[in-house]
Formats: C-alpha cells, sequence, structure tokens
C-alpha cells in the first residue's frame, strides 16, 4: 500500500495543491465583493454634540468615501432646523487628501429630547453635477438642550468664568430640562 503512495509522490501532491489553489480560486471570485457594488458613500456615524462648556448644540455625521470620485466634487446635506423654517445647508469639498469627513450644523437651538431629525445627504460629482449617491436617515438627542447654560461658562484662555453669566447661575447637568434655575 505504502509502495502506490510512493508512486503517488511529487506528481500527484503537485496536482492536488492544483486543484485545491483552483477551488480557493474560485471561491475568492464568487464572495469577492467589487468596487461597482459598493456605494460611493458610507454613513458611519451620527449625532448630536451639546457642549455644555461653550454653551452650543449641533449634530451632524461622518462619512467615508467608498469609490473613486472626481477631486472637488460635494457632499452635501440638508439638516432639519430644530428651530423651525428652512433647512439648514451645508457643503464639504472633497478633496485627495481623506475619505473621510464630517458634516455639522451650526449652534443650534430648540432641541427636543428623543425627536427625529431629518437628514438628507447628496454626493454631487465635479463638472457635470451627477448625484452620485442619495440618502435620508434620522437623528435624535437624548437630551433636550434646554440643559445648556444661557452664555458659555468660561471665557478666554485661562477658562475664567464668563462675566455674563447670570449671577447665582447654577450648573447641574443633574437637574433635568424642566428645572427652573436662577
Amino acid at each position: 500500500m505504502f509502495a502506490r503512495l510512493g508512486k503517488f509522490g511529487f506528481r500527484g501532491l503537485v496536482a492536488t495543491l492544483v486543484a485545491l489553489v483552483a477551488i480557493l480560486f474560485v471561491i475568492g471570485l464568487l464572495t469577492r465583493e467589487t468596487e461597482a457594488d459598493r456605494p460611493y458613500l458610507r454613513i458611519a456615524g451620527t449625532g448630536f454634540i451639546l457642549n455644555y462648556r461653550e454653551a452650543e448644540a449641533f449634530y451632524g455625521f461622518t462619512a467615508f468615501v467608498q469609490r473613486p470620485v472626481k477631486s472637488y466634487s460635494r457632499i452635501e446635506a440638508l439638516f432639519e432646523n430644530p428651530a423651525g423654517g428652512p433647512p439648514i445647508h451645508v457643503s464639504e469639498t472633497l478633496t485627495a487628501r481623506t475619505t473621510r469627513y464630517g458634516l455639522r450644523t451650526p449652534p443650534l437651538r430648540g432641541i427636543v429630547k428623543d425627536k427625529p431629525y431629518r437628514i438628507d445627504v447628496r454626493l454631487v460629482q465635479n463638472g457635470d453635477g451627477a448625484v452620485l449617491f442619495e440618502d435620508s436617515f434620522t437623528v435624535a438627542s437624548q437630551m433636550s438642550d434646554a440643559v445648556l447654560p444661557p452664555a458659555p461658562l468660561t471665557v478666554g484662555p485661562g477658562y475664567a468664568r464668563n462675566p455674563e453669566l447670570p449671577q447665582g447661575w447654577k450648573a447641574s447637568i443633574e437637574d433635568g430640562p424642566d428645572t427652573p434655575r436662577p
């Protein structure tokens, strides 16, 4: 029996390895994801930021470019305005230096806890203005902007107390949004 394996020897081993590599190659071809299958943008994260120290609130998202796009194309976003009125338009120009872009609103007021706010995103190609990607989604805040102080808590490089803050204003995040403040 071992004599037969000896005859099988090197040629049989090479033939078996070639067959195994061919099978693995076919599996790879069948399971690969082509560049054309991926969307141009992937929205990686969304959220609200309530900066207590600066007395500002805004929301936005992070997007990754997943396919080649002409330089100077634009990511455009329309953010629902929590205070009402027209949506807030924000745009970012794509460059060859990065594939990650963060878009956010200017400081906002009127944010309501757990209310979904709509964001419409488009990727517009430079030159012909073709829309390469379009998506809509919502973002909700876990806190109301009522927890923010009426003015920034500190000013200047030394974090000095802001003289414009009302006297006796108590900064406590444990207080709910309905807690009256002096």
